[in-house]
């Protein structure tokens, strides 16, 4: 192992202690994996004197399906999903939550599960929220972003994984994060600690799953935009947040997917983001479905037009040679 910190310890730690009734755990899919890697060897980078505290909440008595998602995220760590047969690929998967919350199940570990059955490692990112005191709040998440990519660059050999074979896939806001870390990968957003901070924070190809982009009204999702440049943004900080402003040559090769009739996140938001990644001449391929709202996942569009994305994605990155063994 390399002395980027990486170790296994049990789900105790993840914090997933939330009380779930015995029907609920019927629900449950495979119990979670154990081997989870922290990002930060000890306090994250501009943390408060006081961290947050983190609390696990399940939404299972509502949605029929186990729905967890964490607030106060004091220790950002990946949760690890190695597949049965492995091809040598990894997907660092950003769940969202409106930069004000991280969902676990619906965009995080069952987007994984669903990765690993065409034997890509997949990395779940539970990554720090604007607006829990970290200094300056905005750079949170991309330390994190970044600092996953070269945590999992930096371990390849123990992860199984080709490091040049690295993508990132991003629902929702966590769509903007991994469009923030496409566009400002080479950004030095923390002083680096360790040798895996030498790694390239570039992922090779990028999913983004009806993603917040625009910052600017009257497209931007005003939850987002507030949890991440508070309540008064200048119109400056909303450009500088906005990453289909920042889109070059070195964005990586990107697959969008967006509902037409999402009334959260509008689809020109995906638009956006494809029109100046076709403007840079970078490779990209996007899927706008006439239904399927907002926030999705994979279950909440089975027998839908849209259920169809795994597939596609998958299709798409293995002619990008993603998958290539």
């Amino acid at each position: 192992m390399t002395d980027a910190g990486f170790h296994r310890r049990t789900m105790l730690g993840f914090g997933l202690m939330a009380a779930a009734t015995p029907a609920a755990a019927a629900a449950i899919e495979p119990s979670d994996p154990s081997e989870v890697v922290p990002l930060w060897p000890q306090r994250p980078p501009g943390a408060p004197d006081a961290l947050p505290r983190e609390e696990i909440r399940d939404r299972v008595a509502t949605s029929g399906f186990q729905d967890r998602f964490v607030t106060g995220v004091a220790r950002p760590l990946m949760t690890v999903f190695r597949p049965a047969r492995p091809n040598g690929a990894a997907m660092l998967v950003i769940p969202g939550g409106g930069y004000i919350r991280v969902v676990i199940d619906k965009e995080g570990f069952e987007a994984a599960r669903r990765l690993n059955t065409a034997g890509v490692t997949a990395f779940v990112l539970r990554y720090r929220l604007p607006g829990d005191g970290w200094t300056p709040r905005t750079s949170a998440p991309l330390q994190d972003a970044q600092r996953a990519v070269r945590l999992i660059r930096a371990n390849a050999g123990a992860f199984g994984i080709d490091p040049a074979r690295v993508a990132v896939m991003g629902f929702s806001a966590g769509g903007h994060l991994a469009a923030t870390l496409c566009t400002r990968h080479a950004e030095a957003a923390y002083p680096p600690l360790d040798a895996a901070d030498g790694q390239d924070a570039r992922p090779d190809l990028a999913c983004l799953m009806y993603p917040v982009i625009d910052m600017s009204l009257p497209h931007a999702h005003r939850g987002s935009r507030e949890a991440l440049l508070g309540p008064a943004p200048t119109s400056k900080a909303e450009a500088s947040a906005s990453p289909h402003r920042h889109v070059d040559a070195r964005t990586p090769p990107t697959f969008l997917v967006h509902a037409m009739d999402d009334d959260s996140v509008p689809v020109e938001n995906s638009l956006a983001y494809l029109a100046a990644l076709r403007a840079a001449r970078v490779p990209a391929e996007a899927h706008l479905f006439e239904e399927g709202g907002h926030g999705f996942g994979i279950r909440l569009i089975q027998g839908r037009p849209a259920a169809a994305w795994p597939d596609l994605l998958l299709a798409w990155a293995g002619r990008r040679g993603l998958f290539t063994t």
